[in-house]
């Protein structure tokens, strides 16, 4: 049991590291002039194999009704297709860092649309947390805004916000279906319609051939598609299995500042004293926005 227990926070701190490298390296590859869409083809069809080929060895635990292959379909655009273009947009305009406390937020916004759209109560500890949590980024982006270009950062930050509103859409729909599938099964199935989705939107709107980048972007496209998406999520995802998602809950914060950090290493970005006081207080409003009733 204790060994199980280490090995579920193994992989929660090894997941949680690499999906925060992500924005690294989308920042990293936008250096070399490529343009949103592409990158995300990048991502997506390195993906797409590993995904493929897990989708043939594991089946689905329960009949799949077509009505549920629907709600996958839309739950597959709106996750990690929409958030995920809205994410790479995003990142034009702002640091790596803020992205990720931004992108934090998602647990707020997954209790309130519960609670709008599922009547789930929201507990009072809970609404103190959401109420910290938005504190936070104000303190977050009124020191950002003193700083640089008002438009591009709020543009930025817009984009961003939308990443995590669609992301926290599709973690309160999916809760009922992802059972039926199997976690692992569910995340291949909805990647590959994201992935379907990327292309129809590059084929519509390229102005770039995806082949005209240098060497150093499909480089980034592999290691974003290994490191950054397909192993993270499976590791989250057993993760999860193994410690619960309470537990796996705890080790959230680590994602905004290890992005924090990488950026600073690898990008050069820093956090003014303001900007990262309200990026303590971010993490405590989640904190406690996660908490959950005892007994």
């Amino acid at each position: 049991m204790k060994q199980t227990k280490t090995l579920g926070v193994i992989l929660a701190v090894s997941g949680i590291l690499l999906f925060s490298s992500k924005a690294v390296m989308v920042k990293l590859a936008y250096q070399y002039e490529v343009d949103s869409i592409s990158l995300l083809l990048l991502r997506m069809v390195f993906a797409f194999p590993f995904y493929l080929v897990i989708s043939i060895i594991k089946r689905p635990r329960e009949p799949i009704q077509s009505n549920d292959y629907l709600w996958l379909l839309g739950l597959g655009m709106i996750g990690y297709y929409l958030a995920s273009y809205f994410d790479f947009l995003g990142l034009q305009y702002i640091k790596a860092s803020l992205e990720r406390l931004i992108l934090f937020i998602y647990p707020t916004l997954v209790i309130l649309m519960s609670y709008v759209f599922l009547g789930k109560s929201i507990t009072r500890k809970q609404a103190l947390g959401v109420l910290v949590t938005y504190l936070g980024v104000v303190i977050i982006f009124s020191s950002e805004l003193a700083i640089n270009q008002e438009d591009q950062v709020l543009y930025g930050a817009i984009l961003i916000f939308l990443s995590a509103l669609t992301y926290a859409g599709f973690l309160t729909g999916s809760g009922w279906i992802i059972p039926k599938f199997g976690a692992t099964v569910f995340t291949s199935y909805a990647m590959m319609i994201s992935c379907a989705c990327v292309v129809v939107h590059y084929l519509f709107t390229k102005e770039v051939s995806i082949l005209s980048f240098p060497a150093e972007v499909y480089w980034i496209g592999l290691a974003m598609a290994v490191f950054a998406t397909v192993i993270p999520s499976y590791l989250i995802s057993y993760a999860i299995k193994m410690l619960g998602a309470n537990n796996f809950s705890v080790f959230g914060s680590l994602g905004p500042v290890s992005t924090i950090v990488l950026a600073y290493l690898f990008l050069d970005e820093s956090l003014t004293m303001i900007q990262l006081a309200g990026s303590v207080v971010v993490i405590a409003g989640i904190f406690l926005a996660e908490k959950r009733k005892k007994g």
